[in-house]
């Protein structure tokens, strides 16, 4: 049965998990299957449109639609966003937002997504959702900078296609979806998004700019914070990570989340000059990343300076008397044949006494050198990392993508996955006689 349309659209059909479009319009037929799924399937709707701010219960009505041509329009240009999003329920109303989506290599354009907030605002459309291959940190942070910086209006919210995909694919790996017609739809939208053919593209470059940049400071050059090109390889830093944090995800079966600062959440022009000071300064690119139920975040710096990169952990010290104990706590949660020549610990201590840098594989040969001019001291917490030196491929724009999503893997499946945070053990009763509290 389709859906009545509605009133304050002259043109729109229901989005069609099979729609009839020409063999070009790739674009078109993702996003109505895409549509068409969020008004099928109930815990999709809820795993995306949370990111809206809208909670989607089991008694709200999701209808979607595609090809729509709204009745009010000041701008003169029969503007036609690719779909629309209408919630219905009893509790809260009714809830409407465009939908803007492209493909491929195809990117949004910020002078349309602002005729379509003003067309939003003409019909009284509470927000517009964009979707494309572009990654962003959090779905209420823009990756159009024109965009994110215009705060006042309707809110633009954005996912991009492999957020899309990771979602799907958790959802039918923690067999989420227990109606069994739309756990086969699920799984035949994910078999479309994930196919090579369907332009729905991971981040799998740096711009021409993070060569260049790498140059300049192989030649003993400095990075001005705000040159073009310092942003244009932030950016471009962002859009890896947010891409990462979702391989994690699906290699882990949870929602791994880009840990951000609590000052930096809803700041991203503050983070964009600190994270720039950073890159300035120390030549660094830094991230971190919280897994589900890991002892601790996972850490990623890029070096450019020392054309490497590091990834490593750290765990508060166990409640042990001995510096040994404490050390020896840790390595025994470290395969002794997964050691590598570029595997370090290092060690904090407590006050202002400085941090001590040791291979792990010298520790397991002397635990005790670890002490040495901190005898009175011991470990606060471990920072267990590996460096992998990447020579001149870190320079180059496939490549050094490539090396950092299998050398953040790596070390969380060698490493991270089998470590555990210290726990204090519970309380022993006392040895003495049980108390006897009943009455003569």
């Amino acid at each position: 049965m389709t859906e009545q349309r509605p009133d304050f659209l002259t043109q729109g059909e229901s989005a069609r998990l099979f729609p009839v479009l020409s063999t070009v319009s790739t674009e078109g037929r993702a996003t109505s299957i895409l549509l068409a799924c969020l008004s099928k399937i109930n815990k999709l709707s809820q795993a995306l449109l949370i990111s809206a701010g809208r909670r989607v219960g089991v008694q709200t009505r999701v209808d979607t639609y595609t090809q729509i041509v709204p009745k009010k329009s000041s701008s003169g240009v029969e503007d036609r966003p690719d779909g629309l999003i209408v919630l219905k329920s009893s509790r809260s109303g009714e809830w409407r937002a465009f939908v803007e989506a492209k493909i491929g290599k195809t990117e949004l354009d910020a002078d349309q997504i602002e005729r379509y907030r003003a067309l939003a605002k003409e019909n009284a459309v509470d927000c517009v959702i964009t979707i494309s291959n572009q990654f962003t940190s959090a779905p209420d942070i823009h990756p159009l900078e024109a965009i994110r910086n215009k705060k006042r209006g309707v809110p633009v919210i954005h996912w991009s296609w492999m957020r899309i995909l990771t979602a799907v694919g958790l959802l039918i790996d923690r067999d989420e979806v227990k109606d069994r017609d739309q756990r086969i739809i699920l799984q035949e939208l994910h078999r479309f998004l994930a196919h090579e053919d369907s332009g729905v593209r991971g981040f799998d470059r740096m711009p021409g700019e993070w060569t260049k940049i790498n140059r300049h400071v192989s030649s003993g050059g400095e990075i001005s914070k705000k040159s073009l090109e310092a942003k244009a390889v932030l950016d471009a830093w962002h859009q890896e990570i947010n891409d990462l944090s979702l391989i994690l995800s699906r290699s882990t079966d949870t929602r791994v989340k880009w840990r951000l600062p609590r000052k930096h959440m809803g700041d991203p022009e503050l983070r964009q000059k600190d994270e720039l000071n950073i890159l300035s300064n120390d030549k660094k690119l830094c991230a971190s990343f919280g897994i589900p139920d890991a002892a601790a975040p996972l850490d990623v710096v890029a070096d450019l300076a020392r054309r490497c990169i590091e990834v490593g952990m750290t765990l508060y010290a166990p409640d042990k008397t001995k510096t040994s104990t404490r050390i020896k706590w840790l390595l025994r949660q470290i395969r002794q044949e997964d050691d590598t020549p570029n595997l370090h610990v290092r060690i904090h201590w407590p006050g202002k006494s400085s941090s001590t840098l040791h291979l792990v594989s010298d520790l397991r040969e002397d635990v005790d050198v670890a002490g040495s001019g901190k005898e009175n001291l011991t470990p606060t917490g471990f920072h267990l990392f590996e460096v992998r030196q990447l020579e001149g491929r870190f320079a180059q724009q496939i490549n050094f993508v490539k090396d950092l999503e299998k050398f953040v893997s790596d070390f969380y499946g060698t490493y991270g996955q089998n470590l555990s945070a210290w726990t204090k053990p519970a309380p022993k009763l006392k040895d003495n006689d049980p108390v006897d509290i009943s009455s003569d």
